[in-house]
């Protein structure tokens, strides 16, 4: 028997993601961007993310705010300007899969803080509980150009706990990172890592044992939200966040690489009446773009990892690039330290996957993988993913054409506060990257 949460009960019930003011939130953010210096940034080519590359454009930012663009832009008295004459400039990169904080560096069993292995569901923890901000990973991924990070739990549960959106700015707290009126996510995963994880001598170690998880879970959370409508229940943690994926007001991030698991996810999605956001990982999802499409499931992937377990076995270069041609909202990301911090290349890697075949990738739906698309999945593409005034100043000057592997962030702006610049003198934001300064800028 199918069970299906009445959209009655669902309008009913209060809200669990950015509706509700930031204030009351358990763990509000803190984040407020610094003073910025109005600046004008001509002669660059201007790629938006929205629309056609500018030769030779100016970009506006003022108070933290993107304020012009175009090739013929009257810039203002007293402003100061930034010749980027032969450079590029790009929206801010926002990496939809990252673990940084969480799974920081240094790499000891100690800071590995992203899986909560002790049962299978952990609905229940938030991935914020888990972030070092002094992570050199936040650092390292700032020079590639990163402004915004969507991080994640890790996937050793069928439910591994709620995601949280950083702004890439240096910070004592996480607080100070998390960008403020955001919705919560919640990590979930089916496949090879929940069983192989199993903590447990009653944890799932099939396949259909993981869905039995699944299932029950969900049945739970139905049930809860008929209680919490009629006022008799304890306020119960892990059922929140489940309640929180029935009413579609945390979205879900799924970790599924095969094609027939995807296809019995998307039908787990339809016996409970819930919203998958995107397919992470998704090695497979070329084969079966349309059931993907026709629910409106965006793709986070890799250009051409694959094979690394068994699962990722039969992935394809052409992935991307597949669910792109059939109208899936298709990102890359990261999922580790070192990719985070050249995402640029990566998707320039799937544009030159796409050439191989009968219909290329344009240059601005492969910046759009790493920008505005991403931007779509947070639900922040009004404040960032793309160059339009009004939006955010999260801005990166490139040395060269960024889908080059030349290509070096020189400039890098949130919200229009200069945080990456390579011209000045070498400063760090960790400690943990003081003692590197000097040999960094020998190799530089």
């Amino acid at each position: 028997m199918q069970i299906k949460p009445l959209l009655a009960l669902m309008a009913s019930l209060f809200s669990f993601g950015a509706a509700s003011a930031e204030a009351e939130a358990p763990y509000p953010s803190t984040y407020k961007p610094k003073l910025s210096q109005d600046v004008a940034i001509v002669g660059a080519t201007i790629m938006p993310a929205e629309g056609d590359e500018i030769p030779n454009g100016t970009l506006i930012i003022r108070n933290g705010k993107i304020a012009k663009i175009g090739s013929r832009v009257r810039i203002p008295k007293g402003i100061k300007i930034i010749d980027a004459k032969g450079q590029w400039v790009t929206p801010g990169i926002i990496d939809i899969h990252s673990h940084l904080g969480a799974f920081s560096s240094p790499g000891m069993p100690s800071m590995r803080n992203g899986n909560e292995k002790t049962e299978k569901n952990t609905a229940e923890v938030w991935v914020e509980h888990s972030v070092w901000p002094q992570d050199p990973g936040f650092q390292r991924a700032r020079e590639g150009g990163v402004t915004t990070l969507n991080i994640l739990p890790g996937s050793a549960n069928l439910f591994g706990g709620r995601s949280v959106i950083l702004k890439n700015v240096p910070s004592a707290t996480v607080q100070g990172m998390k960008m403020p009126d955001t919705a919560y996510g919640v990590k979930m995963a089916c496949g090879e890592n929940p069983i192989n994880y199993a903590a447990k001598d009653k944890d799932p170690f099939t396949r259909m044992g993981n869905m039995k998880g699944f299932r029950n879970a969900f049945i739970d959370g139905q049930n809860y939200l008929e209680k919490k409508r009629n006022g008799d229940v304890k306020t119960d943690l892990e059922l929140e966040t489940i309640a929180g994926i029935l009413t579609g007001e945390i979205s879900v991030h799924l970790h599924c690489y095969r094609a027939d698991e995807m296809a019995m996810m998307i039908d787990l999605s339809h016996e409970f009446g819930f919203k998958i956001g995107t397919m992470h990982h998704a090695t497979q999802a070329y084969k079966i773009t349309e059931l993907l499409a026709k629910d409106g499931i965006g793709v986070a992937t890799w250009p051409d990892r694959w094979g690394f377990k068994m699962e990722a076995y039969d992935g394809v270069p052409m992935n991307a690039a597949a669910t792109e041609w059939a109208g899936v909202l298709t990102m890359i990301h990261s999922d580790s330290s070192v990719l985070g911090q050249r995402l640029n290349v990566e998707a320039a890697k799937g544009m030159a996957q796409a050439k191989r075949a009968t219909t290329p990738i344009t240059r601005e739906q492969a910046l759009r993988w790493i920008t505005l698309n991403p931007a779509k999945t947070l639900k922040i593409d009004d404040r960032t993913g793309s160059l339009l005034p009004g939006k955010n100043a999260d801005v990166v000057i490139w040395s060269h054409d960024p889908f080059s592997i030349y290509a070096k962030a020189n400039k890098v702006f949130i919200d229009g506060v200069l945080v990456v610049d390579r011209d000045a003198p070498h400063s760090t934001t960790s400690d943990f990257l003081t003692g590197q300064a000097i040999s960094e800028t020998s190799y530089d």
